[in-house]
């Protein structure tokens, strides 16, 4: 329905806008790339839907100004890291208390304690470890998983996310054949030596993949959320904790993404029973933060080959792992901030938001769809959901998505980049979700017209 020739025209012209409106941001893009490798500090900032980033004077809540001045609602929320809102006021009061005492000694503190027993109670596990990232903590519960069974394989699904833990960096081909991961930028080795890859919602491949009896855990997201929204079919999480255990397999449940469907993320919310449980980003208000969970069983048999000597030298934990100030931004956050009360609100406001996006979808009889998990939602060029990362990563419409993504920040709506994704935090506003909805339908009828 697109005609090609007239999305680049429109291209370009969204391209002129974004230049015109944002000199104060080139100016500083141009002195930082003196300094800084590709003008930013953190690779991934290179593909923003400009030719150059926005650069941030202050955020707020749902929102925040660059430093042109220009006003932007966020339904990136720092691609979930912010997801609570930014600087939300409970976890800026517990870093300013804390700050002043100390930020980090390598030694436990009494708020350890809360956030451990609040960590229970929301997932279900008995016993945790502290991380800075959900990347360290996917590694660590790796690590513990292949200590425990002395197998050398890891199992994931095709297109996921974790962070950059290396043996994730696989994918399948065309014809199925697993492959490293297009532009895995200098791997230690080929993924394919340390790991298994099949497609999401695929039961049979992972009996299949098991049944050999090398793979030591499975490590997967309950909803895989980095490739668009592709939720699991009906029983196939059952399926999946039959299947691990039948193998004598560890089932690590990455929520990292998924906490946006409840207090308790999906494993609480439909009643998961994995092994481990790994969260990062948003726990802690915005203040790197990260935590791993596991089963009483997990740990006696961890234990039984743990040296005490040599556990600084052994690839678990880190010296910053546990700091006083993100315990104190974690405690403060987990008790005040990512409340019942606000996933009530921020759901409510993304049903509206989806809900409005499908409304233009049919005014303009468009082959797109929407999905949605809790306060996340995502629309999708294709006419039915992919079932696994094989049939979403066929539907990426790269000049599509810049401009969608162009569009709307030309126009003060930030999305979260790569996908056309929106979280919603409880400082959103029911203004902000109908200003989406009427952005939304302009783009569309820009692309049309």
């Amino acid at each position: 329905m697109i005609n090609r020739s007239h999305l680049e025209a429109l291209l370009r012209s969204e391209e002129e806008l974004f230049h015109k409106t944002h000199p104060q941001s080139h100016q500083l893009y141009q002195q930082a790339r003196n300094s800084l490798h590709g003008g930013v500090p953190m690779l991934w900032m290179i593909r923003w839907a400009g030719s150059f980033p926005v650069f941030v004077k202050e955020a707020k809540g749902a929102h925040f100004i660059d430093v042109d001045g220009n006003r932007y609602i966020d339904f990136c929320l720092g691609d979930t890291g912010a997801m609570t809102g930014h600087a939300p006021d409970a976890t800026l009061q517990a870093i300013a208390g804390q700050a002043g005492k100390g930020i980090t000694l390598m030694l436990p503190y009494e708020d350890v304690i809360a956030v451990g027993e609040e960590l229970q109670r929301r997932f279900g596990l008995p016993l945790w470890q502290f991380a800075l990232t959900a990347t360290d903590a996917n590694r660590f519960a790796l690590r513990m998983a292949r200590l425990i069974t002395g197998r050398p394989k890891v199992l994931v699904f095709n297109y996921c996310y974790h962070g950059t833990v290396d043996e994730t960096f696989i994918v399948l081909d065309e014809e199925g054949t697993p492959i490293p991961r297009p532009n895995n930028m200098g791997p230690q080795i080929d993924p394919r030596h340390t790991t298994k890859v099949i497609e999401f919602n695929d039961v049979a491949a992972l009996e299949i993949s098991l049944s050999a009896g090398d793979v030591a855990a499975v490590l997967a997201e309950p909803v895989m959320t980095n490739i668009g929204i592709i939720h699991p079919e009906p029983g196939f999480h059952d399926e999946l904790r039959r299947l691990t255990r039948k193998y004598g397999t560890h089932l690590i449940i990455d929520e990292t993404h998924t906490i946006c469907a409840g207090p308790g993320g999906y494993t609480a919310t439909h009643g998961l029973e994995p092994d481990f449980l790994t969260i990062g980003k948003p726990i802690a208000g915005g203040v790197p933060a990260a935590v791993y969970g596991f089963t009483h069983q997990v740990a006696e048999r961890f234990q039984a080959k743990l040296v005490r000597d040599d556990s600084d030298v052994g690839g678990i934990g880190g010296t910053l792992a546990g700091n006083a100030l993100s315990v104190a931004a974690m405690k403060a956050t987990l008790q005040h901030v990512l409340t019942p009360a606000f996933y009530e609100r921020a759901i409510a406001l993304q049903e509206k938001f989806t809900a409005g996006v499908e409304a233009v979808i049919a005014e303009f009889k468009l082959p797109w769809i929407v999905k949605r998990l809790g306060n996340r939602s995502e629309y999708w060029f294709r006419p039915t959901p992919p079932k696994n990362g094989g049939e979403a990563a066929a539907a990426i419409d790269h000049e599509l998505d810049r401009y969608m993504h162009l569009y709307m920040l030309n126009r003060g709506i930030l999305m979260t980049p790569f996908h056309n994704m929106a979280l919603i935090s409880p400082d959103t506003t029911e203004a902000d979700v109908d200003y989406h909805t009427h952005t939304f339908r302009e783009a569309v009828k820009s692309l049309l017209g």
